[in-house]
């Protein structure tokens, strides 16, 4: 049985979870191996909608151990929240678990995370004020506290300590806030201990053990490629390794270990916060796509900007990746349209590129050189086979598919669980 990694294969919000969750039925374990509370993915299970922010859309499927990873970020305010929100609903959260070695998201980050956002003004990232970056900024400055350290009171003050013994300056003498007193950030920290000790594993053990055994393993991404701290739109991405590399970092099983990379991606294009965007759209067709595509952040509530597919960055994705399979989202959303323009390349200052710029700049000038695609007037949310698909539908798939270089396995044609054109299983 295959160890399976999902990655978003644009700017996030793809529809991750839907994908993780249709293998959820025949999956032993889904691992968040990145990222923090900062994203979320929504998934629809009959008349039921679940937002889901730092768990693993595992939690939602029965006989399923949802794994929070050693490269996630853990506020644990949030996390019980999470779980408490679920379990009034009757889902089973007993099931979870959560890497010792995960770093927590301590109260003071969360602070500087708001205060420097503002401090930057016009050069502002786009954060979502979580603390997601600070708290990675710490783990890489060795500052941080991880979740074993909750059992180790003496430890976990020395670490408070000498983490405040810089943010404090900070805090008083850049930023003109209060600083932060270590013994009430231990005290509460400390109050955490209890509640997240029956979940605490060694998950980097118990993950290669369930292969070892022949057990389905899917490692799910926060975020998404283009927003990589290494191979996204830098700066204005994430803090960690939101490609499929980072499945191996971010859980502690090596990359020999993966059998399949599948990268989700919507027949159009989103992103939320600053930066680049080619296709971006600024007018009607714009706000039609968020309107009827529902593209509201999962955690912020914030209007996603939108655009057209954009294969370049397709192409990117399935370099960076290692792609196998995508799996394509939301195309019913485009249903109507008469002609669905198509990015095939970038125009920067007058010389044509088929590939991503190698820098930054250019990727920043590029401007999206557009190929049009008919559109279909037919409802496809009753499609389950790719034969039921309009022709014009049809040729609009096989048409991106040869563009982006890898094989869509998988069509959403709307948001519920069975609203799937399934042409390849991905876990055969």
């Amino acid at each position: 049985m295959p160890a399976v990694v999902v990655v978003g294969a644009q700017w996030g919000d793809e529809g991750k979870g839907k994908a993780t969750d249709q293998l959820g039925s025949r999956v032993d374990y889904v691992v968040k191996f990145n990222g923090g509370n900062n994203a979320g993915h929504t998934v629809v299970v009959g008349d039921e909608k679940y937002a889901l922010h730092l768990l693993p859309s595992g939690i939602l499927s029965p006989g399923c151990t949802p794994v929070i990873g050693n490269g996630v970020v853990v506020d644990l305010e949030v996390l019980f929240q999470e779980i408490d929100g679920l379990e009034s609903r009757g889902v089973d959260t007993s099931k979870l678990l959560v890497s010792a070695s995960a770093h927590i998201i301590p109260p003071y980050n969360r602070t500087l995370d708001k205060v420097t956002e503002r401090f930057l003004g016009k050069r502002q990232i786009g954060t979502t004020g979580r603390g997601i970056g600070p708290t990675y900024a710490d783990k890489m400055n060795r500052v941080g506290i991880r979740v074993q350290d909750l059992f180790d009171a003496s430890i976990l003050r020395q670490k408070v300590e000498g983490a405040l013994a810089q943010k404090n300056q900070l805090l008083v003498k850049v930023f003109n806030r209060r600083a932060v007193d270590v013994d009430a950030i231990t005290e509460e920290l400390l109050s955490y201990a209890e509640r997240v000790r029956p979940m605490v594993a060694d998950s980097s053990l118990v993950l290669n053990t369930a292969l070892d055994e022949g057990r389905t393993v899917v490692f799910e991404a926060g975020q998404a490629t283009m927003l990589d701290v290494d191979h996204g739109t830098y700066p204005f991405v994430t803090s960690s390794s939101a490609i499929a590399a980072g499945a191996c970092t971010g859980s502690g099983i090596g990359p020999t270990r993966i059998d399949r990379v599948v990268g989700v991606l919507k027949a159009y294009t989103t992103r939320v916060g600053e930066g680049p965007f080619p296709t971006e759209l600024h007018d009607d067709m714009g706000e039609f796509l968020r309107s009827t595509g529902g593209e509201y952040g999962t955690t912020t509530g914030r209007p996603r900007r939108t655009g057209w597919y954009d294969a370049v960055v397709a192409r990117y994705a399935t370099r960076v990746n290692g792609l196998t399979d995508l799996v394509m989202t939301k195309l019913d959303v485009l249903t109507g349209l008469e002609k669905i323009p198509v990015c095939v390349a970038y125009d920067v200052d007058g010389v044509r590129h088929d590939e991503m710029p190698a820098d930054q700049s250019s990727f920043h000038h590029a401007r999206p050189i557009y190929e049009e695609l008919d559109g279909w007037a037919e409802d496809i949310t009753g499609a389950r086979t790719f034969e039921d698909l309009p022709a014009a539908a049809q040729r609009y798939v096989l048409t991106l598919e040869e563009m982006s270089g890898t094989r869509i396995s998988s069509i959403g044609v709307g948001p519920d669980r069975d609203e799937t054109i399934v042409r390849q299983d991905l876990l055969d």
